[in-house]
């Protein structure tokens, strides 16, 4: 089956050419400029001989950059590498060797250490002041549109999403055309999504939470989209009342500061709905928002990166159960079993690993057969999680496999951490574990021992940290201890540490 992801921006721009598709600040652009630009892209690029299948990361804020870029690498058949902007230039040039990419797209804040990361002869073309080396995003634009868009295999990926793992390096997610079509077609049909909805971009577009449920969804529905670069909760504020957004989508952090914000005598009375996903977000939270905000129903969701974003969803105000995270979308289904991987009935006695299946899931890891066959298994997404289903097939999240810190919304993995740690001359051992956060909901903290007679201080190992790890990812306190707690293995026991 022939389809392009694409065809979400070319047919809703047939319908409405001149409605604002995006909005930063003052400035406005069109469906129609959106769709003009991207189709610019996509020629300069297969002028260059670039072809389907080739990848180019983008490593942008939430800039209408971001979805030139998007839509036009997708209408030359091509992949998008989405990168975070807050990578350091060792994991820049990990991401772009493993990915294949072969050119990058950046912003002149994160050029520096994008230029450092980039190797060889790809390209890095930069959207605002261009560094010596690199090229400007304009020369991107030089080709006229042709209109034209590559025909795509349903299968085909359309997005290499990069997710880490509690061991090894992150890993390319592959996403399809078809898979982050019907997701995004689901998921914002169950959320009520409307052609008059003005929703709030404020979830990094890079994130598989921005990407699908927010641009995906607000193109897919022929809407409007609010960038907000970077989350200021005075931002968020401004943004609903100067454009009289009706919807907001963010993580439980967000919504605590949202919570602190001042929003007297403003005018916020177009919001109408709003998600949460990311984590866990307190049942008070949700009833606090909705008191400040009146009129707005907070819903919680569940996915993962390998699945476009959505597994399940609270769909209504009348149908939610609060602390739950819903019931499985349309064409997915949602399984728990035990440590035998024996099906487990509903109830909440009945906790094991959550496996998901349907037209959700990723086609593979990219490259990596191995991770591919241990976490697709007889037609089933091991999640990692742990859960149950209660008697009504709400699923609940109570707990995860994984040692996952999630800081803020961002996944951080203690393996990565504590890799860099044992670089370091001084560190024997190391263990990174997640302390609970009233602002993030989770903080990263490590514990190391040292190697006999060397010597170093916490605050050394936290710069040490910081200059290698992307910013959500370094540790905030590091305590140095005369040894690590171990099991009759020798394994280090982090839950002694959990305290």
């Amino acid at each position: 089956m022939s389809f392009n992801l694409a065809a979400m921006l070319t047919e809703a721009t047939s319908a409405t050419p001149d409605k604002t598709l995006v909005y930063l600040g003052d400035e406005e652009l069109s469906y129609a400029q959106i769709d003009e630009a991207s189709g610019r892209l996509a020629a300069t690029l297969r002028k260059a001989g670039y072809g389907p299948g080739d990848a180019v990361a983008v490593q942008l804020p939430n800039i209408p950059q971001f979805l030139i870029a998007y839509f036009g690498l997708l209408k030359a058949g091509m992949v998008m590498v989405p990168l975070n902007p807050l990578l350091a230039a060792r994991e820049v040039a990990y991401h772009l060797d493993d990915s294949d990419s072969r050119a990058l797209i950046t912003f002149d804040q994160f050029a520096a250490s994008a230029m450092t990361g980039a190797a060889g002869d790809a390209p890095v073309y930069v959207v605002g002041e261009t560094p010596q080396g690199a090229l400007p995003f304009e020369e991107l634009l030089v080709e006229e549109d042709t209109g034209e868009v590559v025909a795509r295999s349903s299968d085909d990926t359309a997005v290499r999403l990069y997710t880490s793992g509690t061991t090894g390096s992150p890993k390319g997610a592959e996403l399809t055309h078809f898979q982050l079509y019907m997701n995004c077609t689901v998921a914002g049909s169950l959320f009520g999504i409307r052609s008059d909805d003005i929703s709030v971009g404020v979830l990094p577009l890079f994130h598989v939470f921005g990407l699908s449920s927010v641009l995906n969804v607000a193109v897919r529905y022929g809407g409007s989209l609010v960038l907000v670069p970077r989350f200021d909760a005075e931002a968020v504020v401004r943004a609903i009342e100067d454009h009289g957004a009706t919807v907001f989508a963010g993580v439980p952090t967000m919504y605590m500061a949202m919570l602190q914000a001042d929003t007297e005598g403003r005018d916020v009375s177009s919001l109408r709905a709003a998600s949460s996903g990311g984590a866990s977000i307190p049942g008070e939270v949700i009833r606090a928002f909705e008191e400040k905000f009146p009129g707005v129903i907070v819903l919680e969701g569940y996915g993962l990166s390998e699945t476009a974003a959505t597994c399940t969803f609270n769909i209504s105000a009348e149908e939610r159960k609060v602390l739950s995270v819903g019931k499985p979308i349309w064409g997915v289904d949602v399984k728990i079993i035990n440590d035998d991987g024996e099906s487990q009935p509903q109830g909440s006695e009945h906790r094991g690993e959550v496996l998901v299946r349907g037209h959700n899931v990723m086609k593979e890891y990219y490259k990596r057969s191995e991770a591919t066959e241990e976490a697709l298994r007889d037609g089933w997404l091991h999640t990692g999680d742990v859960g149950y289903l209660d008697e009504d097939g709400f699923l609940f999240i109570v707990d995860r496999l994984k040692d996952l810190v999630i800081r803020g919304g961002y996944n951080v993995y203690p393996r990565e951490v504590e890799e860099e740690l044992y670089t370091h001359p001084a560190v024997a051992e190391a263990a990174v574990v997640g302390r609970e956060d009233a602002r993030l909901g989770e903080e990263v903290v490590a514990y190391v021992s040292l190697k006999p007679g060397r010597t170093t201080t916490e605050d050394e190992l936290i710069a040490y940290c910081k200059e290698r790890l992307a910013a959500y990812k370094y540790p905030r306190a590091v305590s140095i201890l005369s040894e690590l707690p171990k099991g009759p293995t020798g394994k280090i026991l982090k839950r002694e540490l959990k305290v």
